[in-house]
């Protein structure tokens, strides 16, 4: 009998196929056309925020420092997914091989857990920033900022690589996936093998990538919002309320969207719902 790490071997070097976002030729070439435009758009934002938040000493702040790492992270996560989407339609392609993959899976897991820690820690910078205003330059310094940022992609990277061993499927049949990218639970649907117990170990990590920050992020915000109701004037309030939309749109998508995405159960998942819920989000985020 084939030894488990014999199927494993066999399935590294296989190719998997991307149904992409639709069959008909002439949707897929103004799918690319959109995308191109919007992806060059996105590219375009995202450096221009990062370059922004690093040469102008005007922006030197918590804020901006946190934006730019929100701003790469979304830079990563359309290039991984994107670039080989269009290089499938332009060519009429619709293979990719399981290395890359299972690097897009990985890769989008580490981006999705540091994604959250930042998001968390942007609340906290804006709680201090409205709430304890005269230690706020003492609180978050550039050290703490750094450390913060830091902490937040060890752990997303920690998160990812711990159960990673648990989320490669062993490929025994036909390697379609009803998606325009690899997705994690797109791709455990081709195992060959019994995947319960790796469902619930996503359900789980999900549950708490999402839910623990998402439940520490509204407890900030209260506070926040108690906060700005105390100020006097209402060009203040509208002020600092104004310092904190911009980061509830962005929680507000990105939760939204994991929320969707991956909290229902294996059995609900529609995928052509998924795929396209997910293109409609996918540049959405920072900026």
């Amino acid at each position: 009998m084939e030894s488990k790490v014999g199927k494993r071997n066999h399935s590294m070097g296989r190719e998997v196929i991307l149904l992409g976002l639709s069959d008909q030729r002439e949707l897929q070439w103004l799918i690319f056309v959109v995308f191109s435009l919007v992806y060059a758009v996105t590219v375009l934002g995202n450096l221009t925020i990062i370059t922004l938040a690093s040469l102008d000493s005007q922006l030197h702040t918590p804020m901006y420092f946190f934006l730019s790492n929100l701003a790469f992270l979304n830079l990563c996560y359309v290039s991984i997914v994107v670039p080989k989407m269009l290089t499938n339609i332009l060519t009429g392609s619709k293979s990719i091989s399981y290395e890359l993959c299972a690097a897009q899976v990985c890769i989008a897991l580490i981006l999705g857990s540091t994604e959250c820690l930042i998001l968390m820690v942007m609340a906290f910078d804006r709680y201090v920033a409205i709430c304890n205003p005269l230690h706020y330059n003492t609180v978050m310094d550039r050290r703490v900022c750094i450390n913060l940022a830091a902490a937040s992609w060890a752990i997303g990277i920690l998160a990812t690589a711990i159960p990673s061993p648990f989320l490669w499927p062993v490929l025994c049949g036909p390697n379609v996936i009803n998606h325009f990218f690899c997705e994690t639970p797109a791709l455990i649907k081709l195992s060959c093998a019994d995947t319960s117990s790796t469902e619930k170990m996503m359900f789980i990590g999900g549950f708490f990538t999402l839910m623990v920050p998402l439940f520490l992020v509204p407890i900030s915000y209260i506070g926040i919002i108690r906060a700005i109701l105390k100020i006097g004037s209402a060009v203040g309030r509208q002020k600092a309320f104004s310092t904190c939309s911009s980061h509830m749109t962005v929680v507000t998508i990105f939760y939204g969207t994991g929320m969707f995405m991956y909290m229902q159960r294996q059995a609900q998942h529609s995928p052509d719902k998924d795929k396209w819920f997910l293109s409609s989000t996918l540049f959405s985020t920072p900026c």
